[in-house]
């Protein structure tokens, strides 16, 4: 049985957990948004064979990323009254990381998609590359250096 500081926390870190939720929703849902339009826009069929499995890989990205990051509201409706937060904020957190990455390569493959299409393959990978490379600097090592800071 949690003592009353313990699921205090636990109600914390559940709260803290759908803000953050709440705004990477919003984001993800954008981007499947106009990933699902882009089939039936004129200049898609012309788009090399290759291109269409890179949009394939892209929106299936975009689809996981938004099922991952809805997977805390449907477990909190599945185990709702089972007294189960405790373990709900751990998968919840374990299923928004996985959500955040797969946001992340899916934000990646419809950047180098899109400059593909507009500019060239050339500036389409370095753009791409320097996207991966803010993402696993802000993502991951900003976060690293601050653990070992405090």
């Amino acid at each position: 049985m949690a003592t009353s500081s313990q699921q205090g926390k636990v109600d914390r870190n559940w709260q803290e957990l759908l803000q953050e939720l709440r705004v990477a929703q919003t984001g993800v849902q954008i981007l499947t948004g106009f990933l699902l339009t882009l089939p039936f826009t004129p200049r898609f069929e012309d788009l090399e064979e290759s291109r269409h499995a890179v949009y394939a890989a892209v929106l299936c990205c975009a689809v996981a990323a938004t099922f991952l990051l809805m997977t805390p509201v449907a477990l909190h409706r599945a185990l709702f009254h089972r007294h189960a937060r405790p373990w709900l904020v751990e998968a919840a957190h374990h299923s928004s990381r996985w959500g955040l990455g797969t946001l992340a390569l899916a934000n990646v493959g419809a950047v180098w998609l899109i400059l593909d299409v507009v500019a060239t393959t050339w500036v389409a990978w370095l753009v791409a590359t320097l996207v991966v490379l803010f993402v696993l600097v802000a993502w991951v090592l900003v976060p690293a250096r601050e653990v070992k800071i405090d």
